[in-house]
C-alpha cells in the first residue's frame, strides 16, 4: 500500500496565446476547473497504474472539496483519511502558454494537515509500503512524518516542491528526493551533476523531456526521456513521482523504476490537465515496448 500525504487542490486553468505584461489584460483561449494538488495528482498517478493508494489530506466544506474527494474515489484512491475542515479548499491558478505552465498555489485547507491531524493515522503510515510527500503542506508536518517513517522503517519519497520549504537536515530521513533541475539548484546551491554525487541512489533529478538522472555510487546514470509534443506539462512531475513509487513497490530496481516513471511522464503531457493524461500500466508497458494500444 502506498500512502500519499499532501495537497488536494482545484486547478483553475487558463490557456492563452499571449502572456500579459505587468498591468496588461489579454484575452485567454480556454478556462477549465481541473482536479489537482501535487498530493492528489501523485495519488491518482499511482492508483491508475494499479497500486493500492490511501490519501491523507484536507479539503474545505465547499463545492470544490466534495468534487475533489469524489474524483479521488472514482480513481480508486482510499479517501477515508481526508478530513473536511472550515478553511476553503486549496486552489492552484495555472496559466498554460505555449505548452508550458506558470502556477500560483493558495494552500487553503492543505495547511490544516498538521502534525496533530496526521498523528491520528500513525498506524496506517507505519504499515505502508511507501509514503509519498510534497511541500504543499506545513513543513512541520513533513518533519513529523519523516520521523515517524524512520521509526517505522517505511521508505519515503519526498518531492520538494515548492523548494523554498525544504530543509537540508531532512536528507538523512528521506529515502528518495525527486527535485527537478531548478529545485535541485535552489536546494543544494550546485549543479545537478554535483548534487547527485553527494547523495548516491537517493537524489533523483528529473530533467523534463531529457529524462532523469541519479548517481549509483560509481557513475552518474542518465535515464533518457521519451520525445513527445506536449499539450500540457502540468502534472508531469507528479506522474513521475507516482509512477516511481508504483514501480519501486512492485520490486523494480531504481534504474527500471526511473525508466518506467519517465515513460509515464511522457504519456501524461500529451493530454490536457494534471490528471487527464496520467496513464495506466498497460499504456506505459506499450510505450516501453514501442507499441501502441
Amino acid at each position: 500500500m502506498i500512502t500519499v500525504i499532501g495537497s488536494i487542490n482545484m486547478d483553475l486553468v487558463c490557456e492563452t496565446n499571449n502572456l500579459p505584461k505587468h498591468g496588461e489584460t489579454v484575452l485567454g483561449r480556454r478556462f477549465e476547473t481541473v482536479p489537482g494538488g501535487k498530493g492528489a495528482n501523485q495519488a491518482v498517478a499511482a492508483a491508475r497504474l494499479g497500486s493500492s493508494v490511501t490519501m491523507i489530506g484536507a479539503v474545505g466544506h465547499d463545492s470544490f472539496g466534495s468534487v475533489l474527494k469524489q474524483k479521488l474515489e472514482d480513481e480508486k484512491v482510499d479517501t477515508s483519511y481526508i478530513e473536511c475542515v472550515s478553511t476553503n479548499t486549496g486552489i492552484a491558478n495555472i496559466i498554460v502558454y505555449n505548452g508550458d505552465n506558470q502556477i500560483i498555489v493558495v494552500p487553503g485547507a492543505n495547511f490544516q494537515v498538521t502534525p496533530s491531524m496526521v498523528k491520528k493515522h500513525r498506524e496506517l503510515i507505519s504499515q505502508s509500503a511507501m509514503v509519498i510527500m510534497q511541500l504543499e503542506i506545513p513543513p512541520e508536518t513533513v518533519e513529523y512524518i519523516l520521523g515517524l517513517c524512520r521509526e517505522s522503517e517505511v521508505p519515503v519519497i519526498l518531492n520538494p516542491a515548492p523548494a523554498e520549504n525544504f530543509k537540508i537536515e531532512w536528507m538523512d530521513r528521506i529515502t528518495y528526493l525527486t527535485p527537478n533541475e531548478t529545485e535541485v539548484t535552489e536546494i543544494f546551491g550546485t549543479s545537478p551533476e554535483q548534487a547527485v554525487r553527494n547523495y548516491p541512489n537517493q537524489l533523483m533529478v528529473t530533467l523534463g523531456e531529457s529524462g532523469a538522472m541519479y548517481f549509483d555510487g560509481q557513475d552518474i546514470i542518465k535515464v533518457e526521456g521519451y520525445p513527445v509534443v506536449p499539450v500540457d506539462t502540468t502534472g508531469a512531475g507528479d506522474t513521475f513521482n507516482g509512477a516511481f513509487a508504483h514501480a519501486l513497490t512492485e520490486g523494480k530496481s531504481i534504474k527500471e523504476a526511473v525508466r518506467f516513471a519517465n515513460i509515464a511522464g511522457s504519456l501524461s503531457v500529451e493530454k490536457f490537465g494534471a490528471q487527464g493524461g496520467m496513464p495506466t500500466e498497460a499504456e506505459v508497458a506499450a510505450r516501453m515496448k514501442g507499441g501502441a494500444l
